[in-house]
């Protein structure tokens, strides 16, 4: 009998660099990474159809930066001794994380190991670029394949010219995005998932969304076009996932409430709960339009939606106007808010700062606004970035705009542009204050407070709050990009860093784990004086929440949030969603 040849595909979800150019990285990470999924999911398929040949085994492997250690020289000599048939697949790598992707991919081009990078960065630079950006083409003259789309019918190929060791230097499918319908399901094994924060794992039930936001890649890189999976496929992906133990799923659309299947889906999903008894629990993205669609919410709540997040973006129309966020009506924010908690949700919304009008004297009264006014739980803050992919970021690079050229910092966390109302040192810093102004223990108190009229347990409530206000105010990164326990290896620091010798290095990690241990405790034990205070009743500092009122036309002459930027706070969006043109 022949003996099989071996050939391996390792998949890698790659993080990136803190300030201090060291890896971020945790014992347990907190997001899934949907584009991990997506491909192992594919390359399962690929192995079992034995797309490589009867004689040949695919022996795959995935890798989530976020809490794995990438030892590349391992891996090399894993691949060399097993006669040196191999992929390094570089996933879902963002702008932030294409440099560390680089990274990485010159150490195993060193050893002669064949590497692709896909992902946002690659397809959204040649989506909306004129030529190739010179970070993309440093890749290719380095021997590193590109891929810009996606790969559902394109992975048998792809490992074939692989396997041939005949990479194509870049494969650009943006012009031609698959259907999703009947599709191979995404999917990662329990070991991988259970390497992270509460055991979730995530599936897009459909890609595209019909908005035309100048700040977001997604209806760039994806389309405006909906593509879908059917009832029957998410129902696969929630069975197969169960049989492993898992049923907290991250539904990764970006809009989910514009996907046209939405009911239908569902409408399982609630048969799945109410039927069979799954523990089924869902955290989804929705528009701040989403609550005026008949059933949407209330079906939601019934298929285990538990947490959601919101595009809220600002609250002053003239910013959402500017950035063509013209789906986002300001006086129904309240009535949207609200009916998420009735059905038992936790709302997150994100918040972008920096938009033309802004000041840092703006900023934090549209933030005290929004504590008063709106009845959210946890607030995100970015910085309004010109991501590549973008309308922002074509149009500044189109009329030579400066931008930062380092492609790491394109985070939203850090500034990137100028501004014209900010320097880039206010700017920064008030990002770093918003999430002080937002999350004081008063306010904290008042949404824990919040929680229990909605019914919601106000314990849980204050490790959420803990989580959003300690991981950006300790960590110095957003609450998305945290986890369990910061990861730090000397030798893994960003090249064009010197590596720090043995004692200084450990000296200070070891006094950061103290010191941050120390910070947790402190604004832990804040909150916990006001979770005492809640459950024994004492009252609120103010006499009426406003928040929690239900709406009525006096709050168009009382609340500020309505006259921030009268006439036009109340006015309908000045075009509906582009749900027609766009086939959505």
């Amino acid at each position: 009998m022949t003996e099989k040849r071996v050939f391996h595909l390792v998949l890698i979800k790659p993080s990136h660099y803190d300030v201090n150019g060291y890896v971020i990285q945790w014992v347990r990470s907190t997001m899934p990474a949907n584009s991990l999924a997506i491909l192992y999911g594919l390359a399962l398929d690929c192995s079992k159809r034995k797309v490589l040949g009867e004689d040949v085994e695919l022996r795959l492997q995935a890798f989530d930066e976020t809490h794995d250690r990438i030892r590349p020289d391992k891996l090399a000599q894993m691949i060399h001794e097993s006669g040196g048939h191999g992929l390094v697949a570089l996933v879902g790598v963002q702008s932030n994380q294409f440099p560390r992707a680089m990274d990485l991919a010159r150490q195993f081009r060193t050893q002669d190991i064949q590497v692709c990078i896909g992902g946002f960065h690659v397809s959204g630079c040649l989506s909306m670029l004129p030529g190739i950006p010179a970070d993309l083409q440093e890749a290719m003259d380095l021997g590193i394949s590109l891929f810009a789309g996606e790969l559902e019918g394109r992975f048998d190929s792809l490992l074939q010219e692989a396997y041939r060791r005949e990479m194509t230097p870049l494969h650009n499918f943006m012009d031609d995005l698959p259907g999703l319908e009947g599709s191979v399901i995404p999917f990662l094994p329990a070991d991988v998932i259970h390497r992270r924060t509460g055991a979730r794992t995530s599936f897009d039930a459909g890609r595209g969304c019909p908005f035309q936001c100048s700040f977001c890649t997604i209806i760039n890189v994806q389309g405006r076009k909906s593509r879908r999976r059917s009832a029957d496929d998410v129902e696969h992906i929630i069975r197969v996932n169960a049989e492993q133990g898992v049923t907290n799923f991250f539904i990764s659309d970006d809009n989910f409430a514009r996907n046209r299947d939405w009911e239908v889906v569902l409408d399982r999903v609630i048969q799945l709960k109410e039927e069979e008894g799954m523990p089924i629990r869902l955290l989804i993205q929705v528009d701040t339009l989403c609550h005026k669609i008949k059933n949407f919410v209330e079906k939601c709540g019934r298929a285990g939606v538990d947490r959601v997040f919101i595009g809220l973006e600002n609250i002053n129309r003239e910013s959402l106007v500017g950035a063509k966020k013209l789906q986002n009506r300001i006086s129904e924010y309240r009535i949207m808010l609200q009916a998420w908690h009735s059905v038992g949700a936790v709302t997150y919304a994100g918040y972008i700062l920096g938009f033309p009008i802004d000041t840092p004297e703006s900023i934090r009264r549209d933030i005290g606004i929004i504590q008063r006014e709106l009845p959210i739980d946890m607030l995100e803050f970015f910085i309004l970035t010109p991501l590549p992919g973008s309308k922002d970021h074509q149009t500044l690079f189109s009329e030579g705009v400066e931008m930062d050229p380092d492609m790491n910092k394109y985070d939203v966390t850090q500034v990137t542009t100028a501004h014209a109302r900010m320097s880039k040192e206010e700017w920064q810093n008030v990002y770093h204050s918003a999430w002080d102004w937002y999350y004081t223990p008063d306010h904290a108190e008042t949404i824990m407070r919040r929680s229990i009229e909605w019914g919601m347990d106000p314990k849980k409530m204050l490790l959420k709050l803990l989580n959003f206000y300690a991981t950006p105010k300790i960590e110095g990164v957003h609450p998305l990009e945290g986890g369990i326990f910061r990861k730090k290896y000397r030798k893994d620091r960003r090249p064009t860093l010197p590596r720090e010798n043995p004692f200084t290095f450990y000296t200070r990690y070891g006094w950061e784990i103290l010191s941050k241990h120390a910070q947790y405790l402190i604004i832990g034990f804040s909150y916990y004086r006001r979770l005492r205070r809640v459950r024994k009743g004492i009252s609120g500092v103010g006499e009426v929440d406003i928040a929690m009122v239900p709406t009525s036309e006096e709050d168009e002459e009382s609340l500020e949030i309505l006259n921030l930027n009268l006439p036009a706070a109340n006015a309908p969006p000045s075009v509906e969603p582009a749900v027609e043109v766009a086939a959505e």
